[in-house]
């Protein structure tokens, strides 16, 4: 399972753009193979960002987790993905899904019509334009055009759909790389993620999918007090029907039970059981929840760092 870690913050911070560059390059010098940024209402466009990051990284992967794929029409996202992955060369792997009712119809006021069906569409579009004919031409349904599109130095992108769902897993394993999850544990990795992803690839005669697992990761000193701060930062999630089904798939009550918490050798523990359970690489998103909250912070970034090389 290759280490990896969000280079941009997913607990609610602001993260500006001189501390998503010094991020990056300390992510690339401790040796993470892949630095990944959040796409968040209150924070930076994630696209862009990883475009700047690949100004100040030479050779780790920088993923998006993800891009909601309602607000953008797929030739647009296509466009800029592929400016992204010039600039970078090469090195971005695009996360993308539908999000959820609650953020597309509430937020941005749209509808959330049909999202496997549309995410299907979505990536057969994106899939066209990655191909670089400077032709984009698609009749579906949902997206009826024929445009030209042609971003000089870009390359195919690596595509990974946000899949938790039977019908998002199955789109994944045959018209994406991979998927990308958040709240499955290890249980819900081995009973339905990995192995309806699995199987909808060897279907499609497509290559083994990539399995990208989002974790929350916390080295701490005082194990009740630090899930009981998890609890209650990651409430929200709960009231989200999709994490709420997944959770429902997995062995713990709620997320502050898929979060890997513990001492360092309870998290590496934890961590290896995840990739026991087929998850190919390992998101981090790392937490300060010790008593001292810096130092626990440091702490899990020390431990996934020195757990990155041999892992």
């Amino acid at each position: 399972m290759r280490i990896g870690l969000f280079i941009g913050d997913v607990s609610g911070a602001r993260t500006s753009i001189p501390e998503l560059l010094d991020s990056a390059r300390a992510a690339e010098v401790r040796g993470f193979t892949s630095g990944w940024v959040p796409h968040l209402p209150w924070s930076l466009d994630a696209l862009t960002a990883l475009a700047l990051v690949g100004q100040v990284t030479d050779t780790i992967e920088l993923g998006t987790a993800v891009m909601p794929t309602y607000p953008r029409h797929p030739m647009a996202m296509a466009q800029q993905a592929m400016s992204t992955q010039a600039a970078t060369n090469g090195r971005l792997a695009l996360g993308i899904g539908p999000s959820h009712p609650v953020v597309i119809e509430n937020m941005f006021g749209l509808s959330y019509d049909r999202p496997a069906r549309h995410t299907r569409e979505y990536v057969e579009v994106l899939r066209a334009a990655f191909a670089g004919t400077g032709h984009l031409e698609y009749h579906g349904e949902f997206f009826d055009f024929s445009s030209m599109l042609e971003v000089p130095g870009s390359t195919p992108a690596r595509l990974l759909v946000a899949a938790l769902a039977p019908l998002m897993l199955r789109l994944a394993g045959e018209v994406a790389d991979g998927t990308i999850t958040y709240w499955a544990d290890e249980r819900a990795l081995t009973d339905h993620v990995v192995p309806r992803l699995t199987e909808a690839a060897d279907a499609a005669g497509r290559p083994p999918p990539r399995v990208v697992v989002g974790l929350p990761v916390a080295v701490v000193d005082d194990v009740d007090a630090a899930r009981e701060r998890a609890a209650t930062l990651f409430a929200t999630y709960n009231a989200i029907p999709t994490y709420q089904r997944i959770l429902a798939r997995g062995e713990g009550a709620g997320p502050e039970d898929v979060a890997v918490i513990g001492s360092a050798r309870d998290v590496e523990v934890r961590l290896r059981a995840y990739a026991d359970a087929g998850a190919t690489d390992l998101c981090a998103a790392p937490l300060g929840l010790g008593s001292e909250r810096d130092a626990s912070w440091r702490d899990t970034v020390d431990l996934l760092a020195s757990l990155a090389p041999d892992f």
